[in-house]
């Protein structure tokens, strides 16, 4: 089986946000600077562009914020590590579990 490729995208939200994100209910983000780590087992560039565009169906839980006029991805890095080890050295607060 092909491993995954994992990539982090990095957010910076002009403002408060407070908005209902599928199943995880409503939650509120506070201005400032985000990463999302993410994994894709093919497609990553697609995957990466997908989460990029504004207009696109909701499906993973970063598409709520990311379709936002406040949210804008300022740049995206790519491991060949796993998503959990990328997460282990990347600095922060969890906001949004899950």
């Amino acid at each position: 089986m092909k491993p995954h490729a994992t990539y982090q995208l990095f957010i910076r939200l002009r403002t408060r946000v407070r908005l209902r994100v599928g199943r995880l209910g409503l939650l509120e983000f506070p201005r400032g600077r985000y990463v999302y780590t993410g994994s894709a087992r093919r497609n990553l560039e697609s995957r990466i562009a997908r989460h990029v565009s504004r207009d696109k169906p909701m499906h993973w839980h970063i598409d709520y914020l990311l379709s936002r006029p406040e949210a804008r991805v300022t740049r995206v890095l790519t491991f060949s590590n796993a998503e959990c080890e990328v997460n282990r050295r990347t600095i922060g607060r969890i906001v949004a579990p899950r």
